[in-house]
């Protein structure tokens, strides 16, 4: 055991550890319902299906129906990782010159412009048709019934409300119409419905149902209910008719249709995977996943054995690997299915040995991105913007501006049979876009993260997807399904990935301990949200990294900021090790709970 490691080390819940399964998620009554599911004799990916449906139900401020999901999973009988890529791609119509005709330069992070197609609702379909084996009506019953008879609004959601309450008032009055009942932003604590959203699911299951009894006919109307029936429909009405204000402080109609919907289906990919030692590291190709494996083939050069993981030395040489990796993310990355991203090269040993050499005992206050002949392109650094106050949110991260404004959700599961899934949902958050009134919820605003620039690899284009934040993490251990991780967070959701892989690695702490322990971040490099701004050299530090850690990172060139003790991140993990089952959730935040037995 490294030497920094307590024998006997605090943590704020213990490890959930058991033989018959677990489920770890951000809000407890998610992980209660993905439970019973397993109680009741289904799967991990039956118990996936029924506490995504209840997130986007019990953290409306942080995922909803018209979002967007990446899904890593290891069915037992395929015994290899898949990916279901539930990101929709960029409409017909969303063209670069549409939006240069709107005297914009940047896609406004909220409203309608910024939407892409919904992809959680088919996503969701497709893992339920292919590796489930419940019926529509067993896993989206507890959501419909939470959003008709209420839920105990969190504290969040209801600080967010507050931070939209003008907007709803003013412009989204539809939203209003749901968010604040009787005129009033609601309490936390008080039972909160939607049910606008519980008719919908009710409309589309009844739909489904009409399809007979046979579990994959009904699984199949639903997902044409949704994207070519009445869903569809409203959502092609909405963006047709409606003017709606943005954070560009003006308002655009949206060129999302129902064509697009019905074009669009989810799709099984294979994950892009990085060898750590005994451990392979598995990503999606289409999101910032992969800069989680550029920092771990970065710091593969490094003696992290037995470091203090709150010390300066480690904490250093994390945040300049990270920095390195996040400058190739801003260069390289964008939809793989459109441009040839240099992954083979970026994940070598050669490319790495010579970007390595670029850390030193000094914080770097420049964007370095690395360079491959014939690949990427540069964007301009900004580091300062003036944000329309009031106008919604795109995804905020914690720390950011004083407040957790928008976020996202996340879920592990591992069942009995060793069957693994891993999840960040996320999108279609109450402060990203009006409500739609036939269906009680809004459109995602996934579209803010391309560039209105031609020629960079994140280019907007018809049918591209966004390069997506959104990073559940899935790693082997010597050629076995292990460990599936991951956070809201944005942008720094791949810091805090793997932050905790190390420190389960390295420092051999279990997972609740690698969750528990003081976490930080860098903004450093450009938020993937409007407005796209950067602050070099900056890192945010719990307060619970030590004085003279803080000290020395400070006289490193380090720009230190403290946040508050418990701030950073909202893991949750859970692994499989032979017949053992573990999990642990996040203390931060007060919502997340892990459950098994």
């Amino acid at each position: 055991m490294a030497a920094n490691v307590n024998p006997n080390p605090f943590t704020t819940r213990p490890e959930i550890d058991g033989t018959f399964g677990v489920v770890t998620s951000t809000h407890w009554i998610a992980t209660a319902v993905g439970m019973g599911i397993l109680e009741r004799g289904g799967n991990a990916f039956d118990a996936a299906v029924a506490t995504a449906f209840t997130l986007q139900i019990v953290e409306p401020h942080l995922n909803g129906p018209g979002g967007d999901v990446p899904i890593i999973l290891c069915d037992v009988k395929k015994a290899k990782p898949e990916i279901i890529c539930g990101q929709g791609p960029a409409p017909a119509g969303a063209t670069i010159a549409h939006y240069k005709s709107e005297g914009l330069d940047m896609v406004p992070g909220t409203g309608l412009l910024a939407a892409c197609i919904p992809g959680m609702f088919d996503s969701w379909m497709m893992l339920l048709r292919d590796y489930g084996t419940m019926k529509l009506a067993e896993v989206l019953t507890p959501a419909i019934s939470y959003a008709q008879n209420g839920h105990p609004l969190v504290e969040r959601a209801e600080a967010t409300i507050k931070t939209v309450e003008k907007l709803f008032r003013e412009h989204w009055t539809t939203s209003a119409t749901v968010y604040l009942p009787n005129g009033k932003v609601p309490e936390a604590g008080t039972l909160f419905t939607n049910k606008t959203l519980a008719a919908t699911y009710t409309r589309v299951l009844k739909e489904a149902e009409s399809a007979g009894g046979d579990r994959v006919a009904q699984i199949e109307k639903a997902r044409k209910v949704w994207s070519q029936g009445f869903v569809a429909e409203a959502i092609d009405r909405f963006c047709r008719t409606q003017d709606v204000m943005d954070t560009s402080g003006r308002a655009h109609k949206g060129v999302l249709t129902g064509d697009d919907m019905a074009k669009w289906q989810a799709t099984l990919d294979t994950p892009l995977t990085y060898d750590y030692g005994r451990y392979t590291v598995c990503k999606a190709s289409w999101s910032q996943g992969p800069v989680t494996l550029q920092q771990l083939a970065l710091l593969k050069g490094f003696n992290l054995d037995g470091m203090d993981v709150v010390g300066p030395d480690f904490i250093h040489l994390v945040v300049e690997c990270s920095k390195l990796a996040y400058a190739d993310r801003e260069k390289f990355y964008g939809d793989p299915n459109f441009v040839e991203v240099p992954f083979e090269t970026l994940l070598s040993d050669a490319y790495n040995a010579e970007r390595r050499k670029l850390v030193t005992d000094k914080a770097s206050l420049e964007l370095r991105p690395g360079s491959v002949e014939g690949f990427g392109a540069l964007v301009k650094l900004k580091t300062g913007a003036k944000l329309v106050a009031g106008m919604g949110a795109g995804e905020p991260t914690v720390g950011r501006m004083g407040e957790v404004i928008g976020d996202t959700v996340h879920f592990d599961i591992v069942d009995k049979a060793g069957n693994m899934v891993t999840a960040t949902p996320s999108g279609g958050w109450l402060q990203s876009s009006p409500v739609i009134p036939e269906l009680g919820f809004c459109l995602g605003t996934r579209g803010q993260m391309f560039w209105l620039e031609e020629g960079h690899p994140a280019s907007l284009a018809p049918g591209k997807r966004p390069r997506t934040t959104l990073s559940p993490t899935m790693a082997l251990r010597d050629g076995e399904a292990y460990l599936a991780w991951g956070s809201p967070g944005g942008d720094q959701q791949d810091q805090w990935i793997t932050q905790f892989f190390l420190r389960h690695v390295h420092a051999k702490m279990n997972l609740q301990e690698a969750i528990d322990a003081p976490a930080w971040h860098s903004e450093h490099f450009p938020i993937s949200f409007w407005p796209r701004t950067a602050r070099p050299g900056v890192l945010q530090v719990e307060k619970r990294v030590p004085k003279e850690t803080r000290d020395e990172l400070s006289r490193r060139g380090h720009i230190i900021e403290v946040e508050p003790e418990w701030s950073e991140g909202r893991l949750t993990a859970a692994s499989k090790d032979g017949p053992r089952r573990k999990a642990a959730a996040n203390p931060r935040g007060m919502q997340g709970y892990a459950a098994g037995r």
